[in-house]
């Protein structure tokens, strides 16, 4: 049995260049770890997805996972406008991605549907003007 294995990531919203650097990082450590390829494509999803949301909407943030012998849990946090109407958002084809993402193939609404889709277990707490936290799990 491992113990719990922690890996912190700041996301610069700022270099767009750089999105999708923490979900490709973990995909990475769990394919070392021996996690079922399977497992590992629904995290790097879940994962990528949130990592562009907050590129897109938030100008950057933070991204916590743990990782234990039975699951994996990431934490998504930012500072950004905060999510207006969750359910909403969660709708498939819901957007309100600005024209630059939009013209590099972004912001088609379907980040947070793709994220639900592929953790066994999502919470989106958000306040307006405050930020959104996603936390997300997905059992191994």
């Amino acid at each position: 049995m491992i113990d719990t294995i922690n890996f912190n990531y700041t996301v610069d919203g700022l270099d767009f260049s750089r999105a999708g650097e923490a979900s490709t990082d973990i995909k990475q450590k769990l394919k070392q770890m021996g996690v079922d390829f399977t497992i590992i494509r629904k995290i790097a999803i879940a994962m990528y997805e949130g990592e562009i949301n907050l590129f897109i909407h938030a100008h950057g943030g933070k991204i916590n996972v743990s990782i234990t012998a039975t699951e994996v849990l990431m934490i998504l946090s930012d500072h950004g406008p905060g999510i207006d109407d969750i359910a909403q958002a969660m709708l498939a084809g819901f957007s309100t991605a600005p024209d630059d993402a939009r013209e590099l193939g972004f912001g088609a609404g379907m980040g947070l549907p793709n994220m639900k889709k592929n953790s066994d277990e999502m919470k989106i707490e958000s306040e307006v003007g405050v930020g959104t936290t996603v936390t997300m799990k997905v059992y191994l």
